[in-house]
């Protein structure tokens, strides 16, 4: 399906947050979700709903990693 993730259109075969951040993962080689943060269509989706909470056609996903640092 086609999702846009980080400002990116993307072609991105999960069917739930925690997919679609596993799936982000292995791309990036960064497995730790902690830190971690992901916004399905502008809500922030808590890290204990990513296994529930669907993706559909046409979302907009923002994963965010928090970092230290100055």
């Amino acid at each position: 399906m086609k999702l846009t993730v980080n400002g990116q259109a993307r072609e991105i075969e999960a069917a739930d947050v925690a997919a679609l951040f596993a799936q982000a993962a292995e791309e990036t080689g960064s497995t730790d979700p902690q830190g971690v943060a992901i916004a399905l269509n502008g809500r922030v989706v808590r890290r204990r709903d990513w296994d529930t909470t669907p993706i559909s056609e046409g979302d907009r996903i923002e994963i965010i990693r928090a970092m230290q640092g100055g």
